[in-house]
């Protein structure tokens, strides 16, 4: 990056002019143009005009948006690549059934992978979080998540062939399942893949401390409509909630990042307890709550003390509000997955899809986005689009700990971003209207529409056989 910087009169190997591109900066700063060498940016409006005469590559945007590369805090890509364009919500819809074995050989791993990588750049997503990956499902049904897929990561990974950069969480129990203390600690004892973080960081575990309020499996301080409250899916020796307390405890003395899957407002509440009493602080790799769909108001309180962050899906509460209703009781449910007093409160917050749960087509999160957003009485408006975007960029980056390098289009920064036919800050328009003409990561354009193949569902589908 230094030498990018400093060699100010090598040509550069990107430039993009004649259009509106939002930096996403802290002055919330707009240019025409913008230049890129070595993968990361170096010039805007006149400077970046200057070097496109001996430029690499020149594209004249002819007034089209462009933004930082998405960034996808919570996303199954792996899952995503062997089951897509099948989503448990949305236009392909499956049933809620167990898959079955989708990956069982090295080939299909990679396939699936290079399959959502694909997919993404098509989207403009140059950034996600695989949010568990490990032994603790090295028997899982699936293939998708157990370690010969974290060995495929790698493998992958040191070849260079990524098109996206990865934040991966190791995962010591059972996705949506239990999780036994014996086991957690076991694999916190083992060691970390060497790999490089701009690429794939694997900062931190997951933990599943409870289900969801739809099924009546969140843990809850006030019971469901049939008198029910839930419960932790975490196990040990001396019950779910020490082994629960412990699992944290153990993750955060070990200066890991933990992201927690917890929907119910008592799940929330004990981690935060637990952070409390170790004297947790904001850190680089901030911890998180996955869904943290009953984070009512004292808990987010909390969470801002701790600098601890959420990491929601807007199109998920879409799929399933009324569904939780008829579980938690109306006026509860009203109060449900509280994005705008996470916003007002100034809680870190990440706006995921959970794919292949939802899309992974961030356009449709948006919508789902301002749509939670104005039902809460938040004006739509340019303030209100930016800020949603700042949680699928700007806030992806601080909770991947890499805020200092990525999430924004400022000099410096990598050269992730993506080019839009028109302005997603426009209140008038529909993100799922926009298109998706350009996609770069690291200064390299890894799609572009009308010339880069797109992934449909034949080329999607894996034949076990192969």
């Amino acid at each position: 990056m230094t030498d990018a910087l400093t060699a100010v009169d090598a040509p550069a190997d990107l430039v993009l002019i004649g259009g509106r591109i939002h930096l996403f900066d802290v002055d919330a700063s707009a240019a025409s143009s913008i230049a890129i060498r070595g993968g990361v940016i170096v010039a805007h409006d006149d400077a970046a005009l200057a070097l496109a005469p001996s430029a690499g590559r020149v594209i004249d945007l002819g007034g089209r948006t462009v933004i930082p590369g998405i960034n996808d805090a919570h996303l199954h890509a792996a899952w995503l690549g062997a089951r897509w364009p099948r989503l448990f919500f949305g236009d392909h819809e499956s049933s809620h059934d167990h898959d079955g074995a989708l990956l069982t050989t090295n080939a299909e791993r990679r396939a699936a992978l290079h399959r959502a990588w694909r997919l993404l750049a098509s989207l403009g997503v140059t950034s996600y979080t695989e949010p568990g990956i490990g032994p603790g499902e090295d028997a899982g049904a699936t293939g998708c998540f157990g370690t010969p897929m974290l060995e495929t990561y790698v493998d992958l990974h040191r070849s260079g062939a990524q098109t996206s950069r990865v934040t991966l969480l190791r995962l010591f129990g059972t996705i949506d399942g239990e999780t036994h203390l014996d086991a957690f600690r076991a694999g916190l004892a083992t060691a970390t893949p060497a790999t490089d973080p701009r690429w794939l960081a694997i900062p931190g575990v997951k933990i599943f401390a409870d289900g969801i309020p739809p099924l009546r499996t969140a843990w809850v301080r006030e019971p469901y409509v049939d008198g029910s409250l839930g419960a932790l899916l975490t196990r040990g020796p001396d019950g779910p909630r020490q082994a629960f307390r412990e699992m944290v405890r153990l993750a955060h003395d070990a200066g890991l990042q933990v992201a927690v899957h917890a929907t119910g407002d008592r799940s929330i509440a004990e981690f935060l307890g637990v952070l409390e009493e170790a004297g947790a602080a904001p850190r680089r790799h901030p911890h998180y709550i996955v869904h943290a769909d009953l984070a009512f108001d004292d808990l987010l309180a909390r969470m801002r003390t701790l600098g601890v962050g959420a990491a929601v899906q807007p199109l998920i509460a879409a799929f399933t509000h009324a569904w939780a209703s008829g579980q938690l009781g109306t006026e509860r449910a009203a109060r449900a997955w509280p994005l705008a007093q996470m916003l007002d409160r100034g809680i870190l917050t990440t706006i995921t899809s959970d794919a292949p749960i939802a899309t992974p087509d961030w356009r449709a999160s948006v919508d789902a986005a301002v749509q939670l957003l104005t039902d809460a009485g938040v004006p739509d408006g340019v303030t209100t689009r930016r800020a949603i975007l700042h949680r699928l960029t700007v806030d992806a980056a601080r909770q991947d700990g890499a805020a200092d390098w990525k999430g924004t289009l400022a000099h410096g920064f990598v050269g992730d971003l993506c080019v839009l036919t028109d302005d997603p800050l426009e209140a008038t328009r529909r993100a799922s209207d926009l298109e998706v003409d350009l996609t770069v990561v690291g200064g390299r354009v890894v799609f572009e529409r009308g010339l880069t193949s797109a992934v449909d569902a034949d080329d999607a589908r894996l034949d076990a056989r192969a």
